[in-house]
C-alpha cells in the first residue's frame, strides 16, 4: 500500500488527499465547461466545489465517529475535526449528506435551480468518487472480505490475507456510472432525470459491492450500508417518477 503518495522536503502527499484534490481539479473542468455551454456564471463553480468537499469532508468525519467512535466524540467533541487519520476517519454516506447541504445551501444563495445543476453535477459526482476510492486502494482502507481468488490482494497493515480489493470494484463501476450519466445528460427529457438516475445506479452498485466488503454493522444478513443504499434505491426511484410527473404536469400547462 501506498498511504504516502510521495514526499517534498518534510511535506508528505497522502495518496487520499491527493485523490480527492485531483477529483476537484476534474470536477471543476467539466462542470465548468457544463455552465459555460448553460449560460451560467462559470466564478460560481469553484464556489460551489469548494463548500461542497470541505462540508463533505466535515459530515464524513462526524458519521463516522457516530457509528464508531461516539464515546470518543463525548469525551472529546474537538476529535470531529480531526482526519489526520486519513480516509479511516470518514464515511462516506455522511460525506454526501454534509455536502449535499452545503449544495443546496450554495444555490438557495445564489438563486440557481437545484434541479438543473445537479442534473450538470450528478455525472461528476460519480467520476469523483472513482478518483477517491483508487485513493482508499493505495491508502489501503475500505478494503473487502478475504478472498480465494486470484482477485485477492494483501493489505499488510490489516494481517496477512488476500482480500477483495473493492475499492477498485467500486472505481470501475462508478466510471461506468459516470458514462451512463454523461450519456444521458443530452438525452435528459426534464429536469431532474441524471440527478434522480445517479441515486438509483449508486444504491444498485453499493448494494452489490457490500457483499464481498468487509463489515462491522449488520441489520440481519444485510450491512447498514446495504440497508442505506436500498433506501437510496426506492428514492431515486420515487424523485424520477415525481420530476417526471412534475416536468409533464407543466408542459401541460403550458409552462
Amino acid at each position: 500500500m501506498y498511504p504516502v503518495l510521495f514526499e517534498i522536503g518534510h511535506i508528505k502527499v497522502y495518496s487520499w488527499g491527493f485523490a480527492l484534490a485531483l477529483s476537484a481539479i476534474v470536477a471543476w473542468y467539466g462542470i465548468h465547461r457544463r455552465f459555460k455551454e448553460n449560460g451560467y456564471n462559470t466564478d460560481y463553480v469553484i464556489e460551489m466545489i469548494t463548500a461542497t468537499v470541505l462540508c463533505g469532508v466535515l459530515g464524513g468525519r462526524v458519521l463516522y465517529i457516530l457509528l464508531y467512535q461516539w464515546q470518543e466524540l463525548l469525551n472529546h467533541p474537538a476529535a470531529v475535526l480531526d482526519v489526520s487519520r486519513g480516509v479511516s476517519g470518514l464515511v462516506w454516506y455522511g460525506s454526501f449528506t454534509g455536502g449535499f447541504l452545503a449544495f443546496i445551501a450554495f444555490l438557495a444563495y445564489r438563486k440557481l435551480s437545484l434541479l438543473k445543476i445537479a442534473d450538470i453535477d450528478a455525472p461528476y459526482l460519480a467520476l469523483g468518487y472513482a478518483t477517491v476510492r483508487v485513493g482508499c486502494f493505495l491508502n489501503g482502507c475500505c478494503y473487502g472480505k478475504p478472498a480465494n481468488s486470484f482477485l485477492g490482494v494483501v493489505f499488510p497493515h490489516i494481517d496477512d490475507l488476500a482480500r477483495y480489493p473493492t475499492q477498485l470494484f467500486s472505481s470501475a463501476l462508478n466510471l461506468v456510472i459516470f458514462g451512463i450519466l454523461m450519456w444521458m445528460y443530452p438525452r435528459r427529457r426534464f429536469d431532474g432525470q441524471v440527478f434522480a438516475t445517479y441515486f438509483i445506479l449508486y444504491g444498485i452498485y453499493r448494494f452489490i459491492v457490500e457483499f464481498w466488503r468487509e463489515n462491522t454493522i449488520y441489520f440481519g444478513s444485510l450491512s447498514w450500508a446495504q440497508v442505506v443504499a436500498s433506501g437510496l434505491v426506492a428514492l431515486g426511484v420515487l424523485l424520477y417518477a415525481w420530476f417526471s410527473h412534475r416536468a409533464a404536469t407543466l408542459a401541460s400547462e403550458g409552462k
